[in-house]
């Protein structure tokens, strides 16, 4: 790790700022002024960051290492694997980082965590696990990355293995409990989920995938049984009267106990736009509702052409 140029390969990496409408779907959750780091990954100057960073996004302006304000346009955002991608609309001339292999990096290994070097110095970190991610906004990775110590400007920075090259880009602060107390790390999206879509992302601004059925829930997994902790402002879950507390049984007659459980049960109903069955309970009484999905995206504003 110490014959790595940092310096090098923080020069690769650019601070990001985007703007969002205020009526924009994500604007009340996420906020409408939103900033992080992006790292090049390619001779173009295309940019790789987390994706909530720029949906929804009609102003991005792209800070580089020397100084310089660029104007970029956000190209892409996955809501599967939760990569963004922006391309600046002026010459960056900043060398990429190649990509690495994220399923060569080992719990234990040590790593790098590089945000923009306006925010912080390149930080030594650690693998401290690898395992599955369920989010409570209808999420799931099947591998994900986590490392200590967490970086303080974690939104779209770059994970950086041992032999100098990409693996993950940063997502979230998490808290993890070890030796019986619990310390902050970092998540990260494993760069090995962008490499089969990258190509349609970068020329289409979305994956050829079927989309996903999307029902606006926010949920959480307690002793065994999956929660509703909130719902989406105009969306399908609230359409359907589901409602903070509500008990998540089944989904289309399948019991569900975990997050990965109710996501997975969810997905295998059907493409967007498919009737969800769910049995709920609400104080005392069981429910059933046929909720109507939607695609998420459709729901999204759209960046403006350049």
């Amino acid at each position: 790790m110490s014959g790595l140029d940092l310096e090098t390969l923080s020069r690769s990496m650019v601070k990001l700022r985007a703007t969002v409408p205020e009526d924009g779907f994500t604007a009340g959750i996420l906020g409408s002024q939103r900033t992080g780091s992006g790292v090049v990954i390619n001779s173009d100057g295309l940019i790789l960051t987390i994706g909530y960073l720029v949906t929804e996004a009609t102003d991005v302006w792209l800070t580089t290492p020397d100084g310089r304000e660029l104007a970029g346009h956000p190209l892409a955002y996955d809501q599967v694997t939760g990569f963004g991608l922006v391309v600046p609309l002026e010459k960056a001339d900043i060398a990429p980082v190649p990509f690495g292999s994220s399923a060569d990096l080992r719990v234990g290994d040590e790593a790098y965590s590089i945000s923009a070097p306006e925010f912080a110095e390149p930080l030594p970190v650690h693998v401290f696990a690898r395992r599955e991610f369920a989010g409570a906004w209808e999420y799931l990775l099947e591998d994900a990355i986590f490392a200590t110590p967490a970086h303080p400007h974690w939104s779209g920075c770059a994970l950086i293995d041992g032999g100098g090259c990409l693996a993950g880009i940063g997502s979230l602060l998490v808290r993890e409990l070890t030796a019986g107390s619990e310390i902050d790390a970092n998540m990260f999206v494993p760069i090995d989920l962008l490499k089969p879509i990258l190509e349609d992302l970068a020329t289409r601004g979305r994956t050829l995938r079927q989309s996903r059925p999307w029902l606006g829930l926010y949920t959480a997994e307690m002793k065994g049984k999956v929660y509703v902790t909130g719902v989406a402002e105009g969306g399908p879950a609230q359409l359907a009267d589901l409602r903070e507390g509500d008990l998540i049984m089944q989904v289309a007659d399948h019991e569900v106990a975990t997050l990965p459980e109710f996501y997975r049960r969810l997905w295998a109903v059907g493409p967007a736009g498919s009737g969800v069955p769910l049995t709920a309970f609400r104080s005392g009484t069981r429910l059933h509702v046929n909720v109507r999905s939607v695609d998420r995206g459709d729901l999204l504003k759209r960046p403006q052409a350049h």
